[in-house]
């Protein structure tokens, strides 16, 4: 498993460093002591090494300035041009023996450069609980927490997730994007492919907005995990068939939803037309606007009826295979 975990803000949280044992449990609190420095991104390598040397615990890369990365390859760990590092150390650390610890092993750094600070630490899921509230996409469909139960309802269709996910909650616009689109489509006793599947929100939400079978497919093991712990936990797992890309055969589906990014979408056109049966819907988000133009084009070879819909930044193209 990749080490490193990409937030929504596009940060990353480098955690835990590899050889090192970290021990940290949710249920004892405790503070911390925060080392804080920009950087530029060439001297990123240097500059964790020494910060895992003198003992840091995580470390948590910002973008320091304005430079959005869009699309990185599969397995890449981009990095913005300038970085503002975070890092945590036990709060019985000595301020003044790390900073002369770290200068020595990165000469370059001077100490008005690093900052430090107390940082009371919390229940991060509990915190993350306490905030997520329960969201409708639609006329009917809800995602809920599972510490909030739901109103009784006779319309409510209803998704529960693990405030744990590190896939996606719904939260971005993508993700709803996509939401609205599968609570629009008449899904009852269709079959549907959810490429991209990730958490298992929208295969999730197809199976209980009706469809009578849904295929996950991602190149992500641990997103497989996360997709069938979902649908147990959902009660929908008996009509989930998850497979990595590899390990998929080619089926002609009633409807394919893709949330994934521009540049797969458009690699993917020829795969996603054989997958869908004539007169079949798809919906396809993660692109940015300003991207659908091309993806149009390419997509009108196989498709009719082509719409786009618009969220912020983002956009949903959907259709009908030809």
């Amino acid at each position: 498993m990749d080490p490193s975990l990409r937030w929504d803000d596009g940060s990353f949280l480098l955690f835990p460093f590899p050889g090192r044992r970290f021990h940290y449990s949710f249920k004892r609190p405790m503070p911390w002591l925060e080392l804080s420095l920009n950087l530029r991104a060439e001297q990123q390598p240097e500059i964790e090494a020494a910060l895992e040397d003198i003992g840091a615990l995580s470390i948590t890369l910002l973008d320091a300035e304005d430079h959005p990365i869009f699309e990185p390859g599969v397995g890449e760990t981009p990095l913005w041009p300038t970085l503002a590092l975070t890092a945590l150390f036990d709060a019985s650390c000595d301020r003044s023996g790390l900073l002369h610890a770290l200068t020595d092993l990165v000469p370059e750094i001077t100490p008005d450069q690093i900052s430090f600070r107390d940082v009371a630490d919390e229940d991060w899921t509990r915190v993350w609980m306490d905030q997520y509230q329960p969201m409708r996409f639609g006329q009917r469909l809800w995602i809920y927490p599972w510490n909030i139960e739901p109103a009784d309802s006779t319309d409510a269709i209803i998704v529960r997730l693990d405030p744990g996910l590190a896939f996606g909650t719904g939260t971005h616009p993508t993700t709803a994007l996509c939401l609205e689109w599968l609570d629009g489509a008449d899904l009852t006793g269709k079959t549907v492919i959810d490429y991209g599947c990730g958490s298992g929100i929208l295969a999730i939400a197809a199976l209980k907005l009706g469809a009578a079978r849904v295929t996950g497919i991602d190149n992500d093991p641990q997103a497989l995990l996360a997709s069938r712990d979902n649908a147990q936990r959902n009660a929908v797992a008996d009509r989930l068939d998850i497979f990595l890309p590899q390990a998929s055969t080619p089926m002609q589906h009633d409807l394919l939803v893709a949330n994934i990014l521009a540049g797969p979408l458009f690699e993917l056109a020829p795969l996603f037309a054989e997958s869908i049966r004539s007169g079949g819907a798809f919906a396809l988000s993660g692109i940015l606007g300003g991207q659908q133009h091309e993806l149009l084009e390419r997509y009108g070879e196989w498709f009719d009826a082509l719409q786009v819909r618009t969220r912020e930044d983002w956009v949903l193209i959907h259709g009908v295979r030809k």
